[in-house]
């Protein structure tokens, strides 16, 4: 047994645990601070798409880290809020081309400020080098376990930045 390694009996032990109760808090900061206009995961879709413009919802969901049945609905829902536009591509009739509507791009940019703040309140009980030292290790931790994820993000999504 590794020396970092001890019996896990203690549940706070386990990086599994401890990384659901970071993804609570995550999410409970993320409505705290973006509102209630948009999931965590339709915020993803979105900003994604701002920045992918005619991309199908097959590779949008892949480059979100989102199954397929899951990207599906939450473009749906993100066409009903006129966010998005889906359009049959003409040359693969089951797939849909993707585009951000003036609406979706404007709610990006008011949720700015609060994605700002959202980072600062989880990090903050880091220190500055803290801060940096956690998103390099949580990104390193993410690349390296990416093909074992149910959802593995495209290789034309880079997790790290």
């Amino acid at each position: 047994m590794p020396h970092t390694e001890s019996k896990l009996i203690n549940l706070y032990e386990h990086p599994g645990h401890l990384l659901r109760r970071a993804q609570q808090i995550s999410v409970s900061i993320f409505y705290d601070e973006m509102g209630s206009e948009l999931t965590p995961v339709q915020y993803a879709m979105l900003r994604n798409l701002a920045e992918h413009a005619g991309i199908d919802q097959v590779s949008l969901s892949a480059l979100s880290g989102i199954d397929t049945s899951t990207g599906a609905t939450v473009c749906a829902r993100l066409e009903e809020k006129a966010l998005l536009e889906r359009k049959v591509i003409p040359h693969n009739r089951r797939q849909r081309a993707l585009t951000i509507t003036p609406a979706g791009t404007r709610l990006l940019e008011e949720l700015i400020p609060g994605a700002q703040r959202l980072r600062r309140r989880l990090l903050a009980p880091l220190s500055g080098p803290e801060q940096l030292q956690f998103m390099e290790l949580l990104s390193k931790l993410v690349t390296a376990n990416n093909e074992i994820s149910r959802a593995p993000l495209s290789s034309a999504a880079p997790a790290e930045k």
